[in-house]
Parts: C-alpha cells; structure tokens; sequence
C-alpha cells in the first residue's frame, strides 16, 4: 500500500490549505463567539469544488478519489470544525447517498443543486430517544395513496435550519430495523419545522438543530432506495462518512498542534524558550506522534475506498480511524492546551475552542464506544450485549 500522495492530492490540500488559511482562521474565534459561520461561505466552498467531491461530473462534482475528500476534510478540520461538518453532512452523507441510491429523477433534481452549494442537505436520523440505537426510532411515514405523510421529531441533526433537503429515516412498518426507509424531504415542505440548538459546548458555528415533521406529505417519488431498507442505506452511509470525521479530527489535532509549536518557541520564561523544556517538548513529541498514527489509519481507510473495498469490508477499518482521530483530537487539544499554560484557558487563543470541537467528535456518527463494540465485532463475529 504507498500512501504517497499523487500530483492531484497535492495539488487539492494545497489549494484547501489556502482556503482555509485566507478565509476560515482569521475568523474562528468570531464565529465561535457568534454562534455561526459566514453564510456566504457556503458558495465559495460550492465554486471550490468542495461540495461536489467525489460526485460525477454530469452533476456539477468533482471527480476524485476518496483520499482526496479525507486530505480537504482535514483542512478544513483543521480551520474550523464547524465549517468541516458542514461539508461532511451535506456532501458525505446526503449527496453522495443520492448518488448511490437515488433514481435519476432524484439524482437530477438534487446532485447539482447541493454540489454548487445551491442548497445543502441534512442527515436526520438521530431521535430524542434513539441515537446509538438508530433501529428503535419512532418518525413514522404512513401511505396514503401516492403520498407519504410523516409525524415525528429529530434532534442534533447538523445543517438543520439551512438545508433545502432532509435525508430522513423513518418507520414504514413494525419489524424493527426492518421496517425503517429513507425519504427526500424538501425543508419548505408544509408541516417541516427546524429550531436551532444553542448553547453548544463545541461546534457553535454550525447550525445544529431539532426538527419537526407534523402531517409532512411526500409524494412516493421522494423514497430514497427500497421500502424497509432504511437503515442498512444509513449504516453504509454512515461507515464511509466516519472517514471524514476522522480526517476533520486530524485537523483539529494537528491545529492545536501547530499553534502549541509556535507558541512554545516564541513564549520565554527564565530567560529562555519554554520549547527548551524537556517537560513541554515531551507534550509536544506525544501530540506528534499520536497525529501521525491517527492520520495514517484515516489514510488506510480512504485508500480502501479507493481500492474498491464494500461497505461491510470499510466499516472496521473506518470505526479504527473515527475512534483513534477522535481520541487523539481530545488528548492533544488537551496537551496543547497545557503548554499554553493560563492563556489556553481564554479564547483569545484557539485551544480552548480546539478542545471543545474536539470533544464532539468522540460522540456523534457513533460514539467511542460504539466505535470498539464495531471493531470488537469484526474480530470475533459475535455481538456484544
């Protein structure tokens, strides 16, 4: 397996890397502060190409390999993981899904849409009283005649009050995680509401909201992919997209890291550089290594993709890197912080804001312990209770 990166994988971090340096670190402690990122911002990642990675041409994508999409996911994590979520929900979740299940009627109305950025997509699956078990939620979608009418609530659902599309899971029968199918939901939709959740420890500048669905009515049209088939789409979906989660805690540690460098060679006490200390250069090697060894199982799951590995064959692979990048964004966040001493702990420095984003990525497309009982799992073919 060479992980060396290709003219094109260079040339696409590069290009993100200065994207996110001109136009996302200069305003992070602004939007944190704000609770929200520049709108704008969205169409300029649609004109990068960022949106559309990974889709086909014929919808307004950009045609490369997953790896590609890891290395942008990085840097933007490592600019701000608002903007980084953003991207992974909208594109990971809700247009590359539309891509690999939608009819072309679905694929036509949608794929150009979201990969200009146009419109954005949310991914409502979790419930009040169903995350880690998603087969037990409650949305339910009736027929009636041609249409669907679905009564239901969603909660933490990213991108919620500014998606134009809802990929939304739903039950259509009784037989557990059987009887659970996936729907197109338009957001202006009668009966659709979204109310924003504030007051978030990490993640302020993405929209995170709960969702509402009183009597919404779709037309059949608007199933994703086959009746009951719900939740084996969002579980795909959710294996390949922890990769991209991975990737933007790479990011994120590797920021922390990188300002705990500056500051340790620039900050002085005793008359010297506290990077002379063998206490904070021991912070520093640990942080080092543990980036490194996230970022290479992120890399090994993306290149799996590439080589043409299943779903099922990527889902160990990616829970390995989801759970270690995550990880490993919180101890290094936290260690980073530590050689900031007093100024780590405000906001006019990035590490506070570096541990809390951190900090979420441990819980959401699945927990870490839902990470070990996936890997357990693929060892030893038996289920954990």
């Amino acid at each position: 397996m060479d992980l060396t990166l290709n003219d094109t994988q260079r040339g696409i971090r590069q290009m993100a890397a200065e994207f996110v340096d001109a136009e996302i670190v200069p305003h992070i402690q602004e939007w944190d502060r704000a609770e929200s990122i520049d709108p704008d911002l969205i169409a300029r990642l649609g004109e990068l190409g960022f949106l559309g990675l990974t889709i086909d041409e014929e919808y307004g994508g950009t045609e490369v390999d997953m790896l590609s999409y890891a290395l942008v996911c990085e840097e933007l994590g490592r600019g701000d993981s608002s903007v980084r979520g953003v991207v992974s929900v909208s594109l990971g979740l809700v247009t590359k899904t539309i891509a690999a299940y939608g009819s072309p009627e679905q694929r036509q109305h949608w794929l150009p849409r979201l990969t200009s950025g146009e419109a954005l997509g949310c991914f409502a699956l979790t419930e009040p009283d169903s995350g880690s078990d998603a087969g037990s939620l409650r949305t339910r979608a009736t027929r009636d005649g041609d249409d669907w009418v679905l009564n239901g609530e969603k909660i933490f659902i990213t991108n919620g009050t500014w998606a134009s599309v809802a990929l939304v899971f739903a039950r259509t029968s009784d037989d557990g995680g059987k009887g659970i199918t996936a729907f197109l939901v338009p957001t202006d939709s009668p009966g659709f509401s979204a109310t924003t959740i504030h007051g978030k420890l990490g993640l302020r500048g993405q929209a995170t909201a709960s969702l509402s669905f009183q009597d919404v009515r779709v037309p059949d049209s608007a199933r994703l992919g086959e009746l009951g088939k719900g939740l084996a789409i969002a579980l795909s979906a959710l294996a390949k997209g922890r990769i991209s989660v991975a990737a933007g805690g790479v990011g994120v540690a590797q920021a922390a890291l990188d300002a705990a460098v500056r500051y340790s060679t620039e900050r002085t006490q005793f008359g010297v550089p506290i990077a002379s200390k063998q206490l904070v250069q021991e912070l520093l090697a640990d942080s080092a290594v543990e980036v490194e060894s996230a970022r290479l199982l992120t890399w090994r799951a993306a290149d799996m993709v590439d080589s043409g590995a299943s779903s099922k064959e990527v889902t160990a692979p990616a829970s390995m890197a989801k759970l270690s990048a995550s990880e490993t964004a919180v101890r290094v966040a936290n260690n980073c912080l530590q050689v900031f001493g007093g100024y780590g702990f405000i906001d006019e420095y990035p590490l506070g804001k570096y541990l809390r984003d951190a900090r979420v990525l441990t819980l959401y497309e699945g927990t870490s312990q839902i990470q070990k009982l996936i890997i357990g799992r693929s060892l030893t073919g038996i289920d954990a209770t």
